[in-house]
């Protein structure tokens, strides 16, 4: 493909509270076991796009180490291939990066030293199926300096994100980033692509001024300068960087036509496999509508709920409408609703949580069952 692939996985999240407090989002496990960064790097690959970059910040140890082998999405190739780029100190600078358009100007040599005409840049927390060649066609036949890839929802969602409003011509005549009345339905997803060369002209104009921001210092600002355009993706898509929407994102997946989607129709969505056991089922266990990883015990009941990876369910327990995320060990008598247990947490005989599926409760309990 004539593009090359970023991938901004750098962020600081508060909005995900302690599940992020040491994991990026584009770490977060998704569906079972996947991660969120996942479906953008299948994306890439699915699209043919050969050369790709991570840009990486806040809490990157778990990102980098399911990172560590780029074979998973076939970008263990000569040509091209998965470059990881983190903060560095050099003679000229020693700062972190200051938002997203100074974490790729930070790294604008990747861009530089790059041959293909188009970049598509794109977030690590979105969950979807896209097929950029169709989007860079798009771009290309509306000659645009910039494409933004942008998604109908209902107003009260899109006050969470930039909205668009656009011409009959899909022109964008207006952004306007997480406003409090949305003058339309259309929100971006974080999706952009545009020209190599004018994304490093146009890095290299703003970071002079002090600017450092995608949003507010490139679209907003040269929206009207600039043939800015819509495209218009119909398939699923859900942002993971909110609670609610990570809660939801996950328990989507219970469904067989998103399963079918995302993980049985060609081109798949891929992820880093683990050499782990099939789930267990006991004598006892009981498992309704949910998603189990490999390497889980289950001896209790399980319904309407995602378990990760070797997740421990014990007898008489039960889990209904929650996440237990990887590594979680769940004793006896248990009662969980409506939660999402973190990674490693070690939940005692009998404990008790329940939320409410509007706000999910967080459960975390690191300390060892037994002194």
């Amino acid at each position: 493909m004539r593009a090359l692939g970023i991938i901004l996985a750098g962020g600081n999240n508060e909005r995900l509270l302690d599940l992020t407090h040491y994991r990026a989002v584009a770490a977060m496990p998704i569906a079972g076991c996947y991660r969120a960064i996942d479906f953008p790097l299948s994306n890439m690959s699915n699209s043919g796009i050969k050369k790709v970059a991570v840009i990486t910040q806040y809490n990157s140890q778990s990102l980098i180490e399911h990172l560590s082998s780029s074979k998973w999405w076939d970008f263990g190739r000569k040509q091209g291939g998965l470059f990881v780029l983190s903060p560095h100190i050099t003679s000229e600078n020693s700062l972190w990066y200051r938002g997203t358009a100074d974490a790729i100007y930070q790294n604008i040599s990747f861009l530089k030293n790059s041959h293909e005409p188009y970049a598509i840049i794109t977030s690590g927390d979105g969950i979807y199926r896209m097929n950029y060649n169709e989007v860079l066609e798009y771009h290309v036949s509306k000659r645009a300096d910039m494409t933004i890839v942008c998604t109908e929802m209902d107003m009260e969602e899109a006050k969470n994100y930039g909205v668009i409003e656009m011409d009959d011509q899909n022109r964008i005549i207006n952004f306007e980033e997480k406003p409090l009345e949305p003058q339309s339905r259309l929100a971006s997803t974080g999706v952009y692509i545009i020209r190599r060369r004018l994304l490093i002209e146009l890095l290299e104009e703003i970071s002079k001024e002090g600017r450092f921001d995608i949003v507010n210092d490139i679209i907003i600002r040269y929206r009207k300068k600039k043939k800015i355009f819509a495209y218009v993706h119909q398939g699923y898509w859900k942002c993971i960087a909110r609670l609610k929407g990570y809660y939801n994102a996950n328990m989507d997946f219970l469904k067989k036509e998103n399963r079918d989607y995302f993980f049985r129709t060609y081109p798949y969505i891929a992820s880093k496999v683990a050499d782990e056991p099939p789930a267990k089922f006991n004598f006892g266990a009981v498992v309704n509508n949910s998603l189990v990883g490999s390497g889980s015990i289950i001896n209790g009941r399980v319904e309407n709920s995602v378990t990760f990876r070797k997740v421990f369910v014990g007898e008489h327990s039960v889990v209904r409408n929650s996440l237990i995320l990887d590594n979680a060990f769940i004793g006896k008598n248990c009662y969980i609703e409506n939660c999402i247990v973190d990674s490693k947490s070690n939940l005692p005989d009998g404990s008790i949580y329940k939320g409410e599926k509007a706000e999910p409760r967080i459960v975390i309990n690191k300390t060892p069952l037994y002194l």
